[in-house]
C-alpha cells in the first residue's frame, strides 16, 4: 500500500579533501540502513537503476541548482530563524551501476577550505521514500560530522546522519510531537523549556484575541489573516515612504512661513515695548533707538539681555525742576524752540540757564 505522504531521511557521505574537483557519492546502490535501526517503516532504503534514473532526470530538468548546506540548516531555518548559507551546488547526477549516485559539486571557497582542513568530513543527503523504502526525491544535501551508515567507503560515501527521519506517519509520535511543540514555541515566542500546557494556554489566549467578544465566532483562517496584515503593513510602509500623499509640501511650507511672520511680529512688538521703557528710564539714549529696534528684529534675546543689564541714568529720566514747568511763559523758556527744550529736558538743565548761556555766547 502506498503511503499518502512521502517519508524523509538524511544520509551522511564522507568526503575526500584531495578529490573535491571529482564527483562525490551521494547515495549507495542497493539496500542500505542506518546504524540506529532506521528505517522503521520498511526493511531498508532502496536505490536501484530504476529509481536512480528518476533522480537523474529530475536533477537535469530543474532550472535551479540543488544546494548543499551546513548541518541541515535548510530544514531548521523555519524554526530557529537562522540563515542557511550554501556550502556548494550541483545540477547533474550520475548513476554508477552497483556503486551509487554521484554528483559533481561546485564548492564554495569557505566549504572547500573547511573540507581540506577536515573541519567537515561527511555529506548528508535528504531524500523522500515510499512505504517500500524506495528513494523517490533527492531534496538537498548537507555537510555534517555525524555519520551513521557503515556501508559507504571513507571520504566517498560513508554513513547516515544521526538526524532522525522526518516521518510524516504516526510511527514516531513522540518525535513528531516534540517537533510540533518546538515549532509552536517559536510561533508563539515562548521560552525553549515551555511545556505542552504552556503552549496550549498561549494558543487559547491567541484564539480569544482573534474571536474578540464574540465567543461563538467561527474558526479563523490564520494564513489569510496574516496575509491581510502583511498587505496592510506593506501599504502603510509605502505610504510612509511618500508623506507628500498625506501632508502636501506646499501647505506645510506656507504654514511655516506664516509662523515665521507671526513670530517676527511678536518679537517686534515685545522689542518696541522694551525700547519705549528703556528710553523713558534712561537705559537707552535717543540716539540708540534705531540701533535697538534693528537689534530687536534680528536678535530679540540679545536686546533683552542688554536692557536687563543696562544702568538707568537718572539725569535722562527726570529734570532738575522735578517735573515742574520752568520759569517763564510757555514752560519758562520764552522763545526757545522745541528741540532746545528737549535737549534741556534730556540732560536735566534749566532752560533759563541754557538761554542765558546762549545769549551770552551770542
Amino acid at each position: 500500500m502506498t503511503h499518502p505522504k512521502p517519508l524523509f531521511a538524511a544520509l551522511s557521505v564522507e568526503l575526500n579533501p584531495k578529490k573535491l574537483k571529482e564527483p562525490v557519492k551521494i547515495l549507495p546502490a542497493g539496500e542500505f540502513r542506518a546504524n540506529d535501526g532506521r528505517p522503521a517503516e520498511c526493511a531498508a532504503w532502496i536505490l536501484d537503476s530504476a529509481n536512480a534514473a528518476v533522480l537523474v532526470a529530475a536533477a537535469a530538468a530543474k532550472q535551479a541548482k540543488t544546494v548543499i548546506d551546513y548541518e541541515h540548516q535548510t530544514l531548521r531555518t523555519a524554526v530557529n530563524g537562522k540563515p542557511a548559507p550554501a556550502a556548494g551546488w550541483f545540477t547533474t547526477l550520475e548513476w554508477r551501476e552497483g556503486d551509487g549516485l554521484y554528483a559533481l559539486v561546485e564548492w564554495t571557497a569557505a566549504a572547500a577550505a573547511a573540507i581540506e582542513a577536515k573541519e567537515y568530513l561527511y555529506l548528508s543527503p535528504v531524500f523522500t521514500y515510499d512505504d517500500n523504502g524506495r528513494v523517490q526525491v533527492l531534496l538537498h544535501v548537507a555537510l555534517t560530522n555525524t555519520p551513521a551508515l557503515d556501508e559507504l567507503p571513507p571520504l566517498s560515501v560513508a554513513v547516515l546522519s544521526s538526524m532522525a527521519s522526518l516521518s510524516l506517519t504516526p510511527t514516531q509520535p513522540e518525535t513528531d510531537m516534540d517537533e510540533l511543540l518546538e515549532q509552536l514555541r517559536w510561533l508563539l515566542n515562548l521560552p525553549v523549556g515551555s511545556t505542552a500546557d504552556d503552549v496550549k494556554a498561549q494558543l487559547q489566549k491567541l484564539m480569544d484575541q482573534l474571536k474578540g467578544d464574540n465567543t461563538a465566532a467561527a474558526s479563523v483562517d490564520l494564513s489569510a489573516l496574516l496575509a491581510s496584515q502583511q498587505t496592510q503593513i506593506a501599504a502603510l510602509s509605502a505610504n510612509q515612504a511618500d508623506p507628500a500623499k498625506f501632508v502636501p509640501i506646499g501647505v506645510m511650507q506656507e504654514m511655516q512661513a506664516q509662523i515665521a511672520v507671526l513670530t517676527n511680529q511678536l518679537q517686534a512688538d515685545k522689542a518696541g515695548q522694551l525700547i519705549t521703557a528703556a528710553l523713558s528710564d534712561g537705559r537707552l539714549l535717543p540716539a540708540q533707538e534705531t540701533w535697538a529696534r534693528d537689534l530687536g528684529k534680528t536678535n530679540f534675546a540679545a536686546l533683552s539681555t542688554h536692557l536687563e543689564t543696562a544702568p538707568r541714568i537718572a539725569a535722562l529720566s527726570g529734570t532738575q525742576t522735578k517735573g515742574a514747568p520752568p520759569a517763564g511763559a510757555p514752560g519758562g523758556a520764552g522763545e526757545m524752540d522745541a528741540a532746545t527744550l528737549a535737549v534741556c529736558k534730556a540732560f536735566g538743565n534749566n532752560p533759563d540757564d541754557v538761554k542765558k548761556t546762549m545769549e551770552a555766547l551770542s
